[in-house]
């Protein structure tokens, strides 16, 4: 990708803006990496005067907090760019948005202020649909898996197969209410909140925890979307991790 600043002497950075944004609809199966080098194009389209590192190979100044993994939906990624030059926020993400694809949408632009924003996320919450179950099939699961002490589950990575507890960081499951109008198809969907911990645990080893504890098997791929992204306070709340940029205020928003 073409450069718009030269290889050395690089302009400071003056500027940060955090960005909130959602993979949608086909575009959640866009890998981080992929995602990344689309969001760099979307800048050099979008006219924003990002700043680079310095150094031989010079990197524009993007950092990203907890993505999804792929194939997952999400309403609530977030990530943080560095401006050689100042520009309004609201202006920054009307510009990203339209240069980024319908499906990757940019849903708010804050300028950053003190601290770290992934020191402000540490929990998530989700909803995950399951074509095919029964909301009292789900409940049944569910009810075996809060009375679990622990419920190991493996899962493949880099290192090989790891086996951990995906009952531990989970805060909240509980069932939603089916809509109310009548499918000939049932549709269970999950509520869940979970702590991001290492190795983190995703709604898909949540599934697999409700497979060890009642054999529960989704007849097709369930579908997940994050909702929500934010420090988990005491009270069981989730704070938007933009709102002390937005307002010097941090307050709790309820997982459901």
């Amino acid at each position: 990708m073409a450069r718009n600043q030269p290889p050395a002497n690089q302009a400071p950075v003056v500027q940060r803006i955090r960005l909130r944004y959602a993979k949608r609809g086909p575009l959640r199966f866009t890998s981080h990496r992929d995602f990344a080098r689309t969001f760099e194009r979307a800048v050099q389209r979008a006219g924003v005067p990002i700043a680079y590192s310095q150094g031989f190979t010079p990197h524009p100044k993007v950092s990203y907090a907890s993505a999804a993994p792929t194939g997952v939906a999400s309403e609530a990624e977030y990530l943080e760019i560095g401006l050689r030059a100042r520009v309004d926020p609201a202006e920054v993400g009307r510009r990203l948005d339209a240069a980024l694809s319908p499906g990757l949408d940019v849903l708010d632009a804050v300028e950053a202020g003190p601290g770290s924003l992934a020191d402000r996320i540490d929990a998530s919450r989700w909803r995950i649909e399951l074509p095919g179950v029964v909301p009292d099939e789900l409940r049944h699961a569910v009810v075996a898996f809060e009375a679990a002490a622990e419920v190991p589950v493996q899962r493949l990575t880099k290192q090989g197969w790891r086996t951990f507890d995906a009952r531990g960081p989970v805060v909240l499951i509980r069932v939603e209410e089916p809509p109310s109008e009548v499918s000939d198809v049932p549709c269970a969907i999950l509520d869940l909140v979970i702590r991001q911990v290492t190795p983190s645990v995703r709604p898909d080893d949540v599934l697999s925890g409700l497979r060890v504890v009642v054999g529960l098997e989704p007849p097709v791929p369930p579908r997940a979307t994050r909702l929500a992204q934010g420090t988990l306070t005491p009270q069981g709340e989730i704070t938007d991790p933009l709102l002390a940029d937005r307002t010097g205020a941090v307050t709790g928003v309820p997982p459901g």
